[in-house]
């Protein structure tokens, strides 16, 4: 592994327990007082709010939002468009919060979702709110990624669970408090404020980064770094255009389609060109050690997995408990919302196994059990009670914080300062365009089980077609569609899987743990 000036390597000792001393500027920046400190985590937390917040709180208004501006055959654009720029903004961020600091990197990307926030609520069109959704995605993406870079930054290793918990927690919330926000705001005010709020909330997050993120200071480099423009366009629209043929294939035109087909050619012939670019680029924007490291590599493999694999309960349970079981959406929210309580728990009680038999060890463990946990799903009688997939979903977010979470650390803690941005970024892009493969591979699944049930008909007539026919129809579709989840659980089994081939057959046996020392 090449290593920077004052930069030392150990690694996870024989007995698993990661030989963590880290000093120097991991300390440095874990040594501020407590309130400066807390203050910093508020912030990270309320801006962790922001971008968890936003899908689930428009989801609910959607009804009132084309109620209003019309455009209902493009809405669903108002969540790829979100997705898409954060996505593909993750490694572009991660490269800057390297070169230039986390701190400007934050500031401009809260300021970014603010202003589109903003933008937003003052929207005339279904065409203007899509184009105000991508501003705010171009700053949510610098949210994801430098928050949890942020995280890492300000605490030693064997202090990460407890800020990682504490994000892994705000998602949890998000998740159960999200649709009851928007669905009161859009019933008893007007669907402007979901993005209104977003304005106090912000200007919180961003008064307490400005006042009280204090990053150490850095030996001024040799050469003035330069900014890989190249690479930064050629990642975005590589990035664009292959999320848009995956999000709109089977959905706006046939996946073996002309306009399918031209949209994966060209994203073939972009990433060529981008790989070639960055080849050459004196600080790539994706430098090369990403991949060529096997710990990063590897970590990046088992995540992208990970997003894949979350497409089954996040968005076809709720499906399945409305659909099979007859639950309406809140008691439907809740039997998902359960994967969100054992989550974080998991997540903060794993530093207790990984410091004593390693981190891969560890998420080895996690996946394993989520793979046959997933499996199970498919055993569970029709129709089931409730409590069945409820305790599935239970188990599963034990799992998978047991899996996430000493991943995230692991591969953070083997890079230094100047690489932490780069890595962070890079898994939590592999972790999202794994989750948009999902929907669209596991939705064609679906869309096939059930057509070759009901000789024709897609996920997105279930709803209606319940709602209307009768007894005998609408059994055949109860079962259409208990069947068609559970094939898609069987293929996010499969898609635990492959984390688990990553893990055993990519990864090292112990991750390199790197500790820094102040700069001379």
């Amino acid at each position: 592994m090449t290593k920077g000036p004052g930069v030392g390597t150990t690694e996870e000792s024989p007995g698993g327990r990661a030989a963590a001393g880290t000093t120097g500027l991991d300390d440095a920046r874990a040594a501020p007082d407590g309130r400066r400190r807390g203050a910093v985590v508020a912030a990270l937390m309320l801006g962790m709010a922001l971008a968890a917040l936003d899908g689930t709180v428009v989801s609910t208004a959607v009804p009132q939002i084309v109620g209003d501006l019309g455009g209902f055959a493009v809405f669903s654009w108002l969540f790829s468009g979100y997705l898409l720029a954060a996505t593909v903004t993750l490694p572009v961020y991660g490269k800057l919060s390297d070169t230039f600091g986390r701190k400007p990197v934050l500031v401009a990307g809260i300021v970014l979702f603010l202003i589109g926030s903003l933008l937003c609520a003052a929207a005339w069109s279904m065409t203007s709110l899509i184009a105000f959704r991508v501003v705010q995605g171009l700053g949510g993406g610098a949210l994801q990624g430098t928050v949890q870079t942020i995280a890492a930054d300000l605490y030693p290793l064997e202090e990460r669970p407890r800020i990682q918990a504490r994000l892994s927690t705000v998602w949890a919330t998000s998740a159960v408090a999200g649709p009851a926000i928007g669905g009161l705001l859009a019933a008893y005010a007007d669907w402007r404020w979901i993005f209104l709020i977003n304005l106090p909330v912000g200007a919180v997050a961003l008064w307490l980064v400005v006042r009280h993120l204090v990053e150490p200071a850095r030996a001024a480099p040799a050469v003035r770094p330069r900014i890989d423009w190249a690479g930064a366009l050629l990642v975005f629209a590589t990035g664009t255009l292959l999320l848009t043929a995956l999000v709109q294939g089977g959905v706006a035109w046939p996946w073996l389609s002309a306009p399918s087909l031209a949209m994966f050619g060209g994203s073939a012939v972009l990433i060529a060109v981008t790989v070639a670019v960055e080849r050459r680029a004196a600080e790539p924007v994706i430098p090369g050690w990403v991949w060529r490291r096997r710990t990063i590599a590897a970590v990046n493999l088992a995540l992208g997995a990970l997003g894949l694999l979350m497409v089954a309960p996040t968005v076809f349970l709720p499906t399945y408990a409305q659909s099979v079981l007859g639950l309406g959406p809140i008691a439907a929210g809740f039997v998902l919302s359960i994967m969100t309580l054992s989550w974080p728990v998991s997540a903060a009680l794993s530093s207790r196994v990984y410091t004593r038999i390693g981190f891969r060890r560890t998420a080895i463990i996690g996946i394993s059990l989520a793979g046959l946990i997933l499996a199970a799903f498919p055993l569970l009688p029709y129709p089931a009670e409730p409590w069945q997939p409820a305790l599935i979903m239970l188990l599963l977010g034990g799992a998978l914080g047991l899996f996430q979470l000493p991943l995230i650390v692991g591969v953070q803690s083997t890079v230094g300062w100047s690489e932490r941005g780069t890595t962070t970024a890079s898994v939590l892009f592999c972790r999202q365009v794994g989750q948009t493969m999902g929907a669209a591979l596991f939705g064609a699944l679906a869309n096939a089980v059930i057509a070759a049930r009901l000789g024709g008909g897609d996920l997105d007539s279930v709803s209606h077609a319940l709602a209307g026919a009768g007894p005998a129809p609408a059994e055949q579709l109860r079962h259409a569609v208990a069947t068609a989840v559970d094939r898609v659980y069987m293929g996010a089994a499969g898609a635990a899987g492959l984390a688990l081939l990553a893990l055993i057959l990519v990864a090292p046996r112990r991750f390199p743990v790197i500790t820094d020392k102040p700069d001379a």
